[in-house]
């Protein structure tokens, strides 16, 4: 069976006083080298021209809509616009270019959810720069969340946070809250729901049959059977049972301190870990460049780089794209299983 080649992944401008640009121009100078997936830039193409002449790089950029995207690629990067208000500068972040921001983002979610691009990835965005305008979210997962609320049936879906890279899989429960307010927020009910929007997008996005769950246990120890803390004989095990019963390949809770050297990672194909420092000190431990934030649970595919906006390295050329490379490329390999699996049926 021959498999339709998707539509090319929209990517978001991201902050456009970061590194977005930066990692943006530096990869399609080397589209040819790296094999890179077609991509339509959603931003102000103002913004990669001028980083572009600052990079001493020589950069063509077009505008265009999704359709013309792939055919433009190879000569020129294909740019349909949300621009900015001011004039973008390099390490210094203006809060009036926030709508272009947003903008950019609720572009690429409506272009993918009605098939006309196939992946949503997100350059990274400064979240303090878009509270002092106004942003009501606590960052991008949940504005995209909130985005997929009509798709989703009218109901906010719960997003997923997955820290995909090559020696490890991490999803954090309870993710950008205060540690001490960690046990409160840790519920049996969250803690399913979380691995089953897990499982299932491991089995119908990644391609892997039947997913392994590590549940982390929140206390040393796992608790050490309740001796320093209570949480994991009382929420942690009884949530592993409901997915065991479930059908779901799930064992824990484990102690997160021998959860991810080599031999233990082995076991499993995804570490749900109960806070985000616990899932996230290891992924990028093991993969600081090359590991992509995925966010499941959404009714479109979204990848991002791992890593923040940098500003202190914006214009100076310095900036490694791997990270929104592999987000790249993740995000081309989801969005053809799916086709695969689409045209399968």
């Amino acid at each position: 069976m021959t498999t339709t080649t998707p539509p090319p992944l929209a990517l978001t401008m991201g902050d456009p006083a970061g590194i977005g640009p930066d990692l943006t121009l530096a990869l399609w100078t080397a589209r040819k080298a790296l094999s890179l997936p077609p991509f339509l830039f959603i931003g102000d193409g103002d913004v990669l021209r001028q980083r572009a002449r600052a990079l001493g790089l020589d950069v063509a950029v077009a505008a265009a809509e999704p359709e013309t995207a792939a055919r433009l690629f190879p000569e020129a990067i294909p740019v349909l616009a949300s621009d900015c208000t001011v004039p973008a500068v390099p390490g210094m972040p203006d809060s009036r270019n926030a709508a272009a921001v947003t903008g950019a983002i609720e572009t690429a979610v409506a272009l993918t959810l009605a098939g006309r691009t196939s992946a949503v990835v997100t350059n990274p965005i400064a979240k303090a720069v878009l509270y002092e305008a106004g942003f009501g979210f606590p960052g991008h997962t949940e504005f995209l969340a909130d985005l997929s609320a009509e798709a989703a049936g009218g109901r906010v879906p719960l997003p997923v946070m997955l820290l995909a890279g090559p020696k490890l899989r991490a999803v954090p429960v309870t993710i950008h809250i205060p540690l001490k307010d960690v046990p409160a927020a840790l519920t049996e009910d969250l803690i399913v729901e979380t691995a089953a929007i897990t499982e299932r997008d491991l089995r119908l996005r990644f391609g892997i049959a039947r997913p392994r769950l590590a549940v982390a246990g929140l206390n040393p120890h796992a608790g050490e059977g309740g001796a320093l803390g209570l949480e994991d004989d009382a929420i942690v095990r009884p949530a592993v049972e409901r997915l065991k019963a479930a059908g779901i390949d799930a064992v824990g809770p484990l102690p997160a301190d021998t959860m991810f050297h080599d031999a233990a990672r082995a076991t499993y194909d995804v570490a749900l870990c109960m806070y985000h420092d616990q899932a996230l000190i290891p992924a990028k431990a093991l993969g600081f460049d090359t590991s992509v934030n995925a966010t499941l649970g959404l009714p479109f595919i979204r990848t991002s780089p791992d890593h923040g906006t940098a500003f202190a390295l914006a214009g100076k050329g310095v900036a490694r794209p791997d990270s929104l490379l592999a987000a790249l490329r993740l995000a081309e390999e989801l969005a053809r299983n799916g086709q695969a699996m689409k045209e399968a049926r």
